[in-house]
């Protein structure tokens, strides 16, 4: 992809999950637990992380091969939702640079925050348990509106309560409704690639203004006055 320059912008909002934190072991330990609890043996959180863009759904297809057509489905996730909610600021962490990032941000006189689709009765322990979200100008759920990504409005509702135009922002993520989201809220869209992709994903398809590689590279998109 060729090298872009973004201008008037005024904040960079990010997906959370994949994006800013590394929430693959405490996702994986909790499905984990649900397969021993059964008798079946443990996985690698390699097998888990590559589906955690997905949620619970993504987290129940590793551990039992369930979808959410299966009969059980709907009791699973409930049990991995308690099971994760007792687990899930243990060993969850921002990716590497992502502290640096946000301090050039605000050096910057950037705005920052966050639109996930995760629920708030997992987003707010989290972000609360993290020195690095002190900062953040919003943090929306994927239970603060009324839609999820890919929809835009969680991405426009972040605009608002930061008093900008959806142009003046650039939103970051790693999963394709991340960048369908972004477009249609009429934002620049960054890909990230070092997040859960997930096996055989086209990013290029996804159709990002942009793409990155680690977090930092989100500053060499930025073209300031």
């Amino acid at each position: 992809m060729k090298p872009v320059a973004f201008r008037g912008v005024r904040a960079i909002l990010f997906d959370l999950d994949g994006t800013l934190i590394d929430s693959a072991p405490d996702l994986g330990a909790a499905a984990d637990g649900m397969r021993v609890r059964r008798g079946l043996p443990s996985k690698p959180l390699l097998d888990y992380r590559p589906h955690v863009g997905s949620g619970a759904r993504g987290m129940l297809h590793v551990a039992f091969g369930m979808g959410v057509e299966h009969v059980d489905y709907e009791h699973y996730k409930q049990e991995f939702f308690v099971d994760y909610e007792s687990c899930l600021i243990q060993r969850t962490r921002p990716f590497e640079e992502v502290g640096q990032l946000v301090s050039s941000l605000l050096e910057l006189g950037l705005l920052w925050g966050v639109v996930t689709n995760k629920a708030q009765r997992f987003t707010v322990p989290i972000t609360r348990s993290m020195e690095l979200f002190d900062s953040a100008a919003t943090v929306i759920s994927g239970d603060t509106t009324a839609h999820a990504k890919p929809h835009p409005e969680p991405l426009l509702e972040a605009a608002r309560r930061m008093s900008l135009q959806p142009a003046q922002c650039i939103y970051v993520g790693d999963d394709e409704r991340d960048i369908r989201a972004g477009r249609s809220a009429g934002m620049w869209t960054v890909a990230a690639r070092y997040g859960y992709l997930g096996a055989g994903a086209d990013v290029a398809s996804w159709g990002a203004d942009a793409e990155v590689s680690s977090p930092l590279q989100v500053l060499q998109l930025l073209e300031l006055p």
